[in-house]
């Protein structure tokens, strides 16, 4: 329920992703998701300080939601850091994850592909449910924390946002190939 902890356990997955594609002899293209993931994690991390910074320190997610309209700018730059890692069409993770899923596909067999495949919906699933209990959920905050809720400043909002245009066009940085 900790949103930090959210993010690292994914990074974790998305470590598994990196070695999964080496295990099967696409060091290409993990080396390709490392750098898609720097695009989405990075933005995820940020935007989750943005939203601790508004919130006072809160990390909980149960005591969040609502916050989309509150952090207009984190919430869009978390929605493309999280666009991205689900593997949503045409987000970098789109690109690095599916070729990395060909690959197992033809190096690693059906029963390695199915488990990745699995694997990437079910990050899929705990990340939109970050998504929902932050940004799109009736809010949860306390009164006295939401009277202070505030976007960052243009010092944490800037990188919020080049990372966000870059999670979602990362990727077309391997596409031609």
């Amino acid at each position: 329920n900790d949103i930090k902890k959210i993010l690292a356990y994914s990074t974790i997955s998305q470590l598994g992703f990196m070695f999964l594609a080496a295990g099967v002899g696409a060091f290409d293209v993990g080396i390709f998701h490392v750098f898609t993931h720097a695009f989405f994690k990075a933005v995820l991390f940020l935007g989750a300080g943005s939203v601790i910074h508004a919130m006072g320190g809160e990390q909980d997610v149960r005591r969040m939601g609502g916050l989309a309209r509150k952090l207009p700018i984190t919430f869009l730059a978390m929605f493309a850091g999280w666009y991205a890692i689900t593997g949503l069409p045409f987000g970098a993770g789109f690109w690095s994850k599916d070729l990395i899923l060909e690959r197992v596909w033809v190096h690693g067999g059906p029963a390695l592909y199915w488990t990745a495949l699995a694997t990437a919906v079910i990050t899929g699933v705990y990340m939109t449910r970050l998504m929902i209990l932050v940004f799109w959920s009736p809010s949860r905050v306390k009164p006295e924390v939401e009277h202070h809720l505030h976007e960052s400043p243009w010092t944490m909002s800037l990188p919020l946002i080049v990372l966000g245009l870059g999670s979602l066009v990362a990727g077309f940085a391997w596409a031609p190939l």
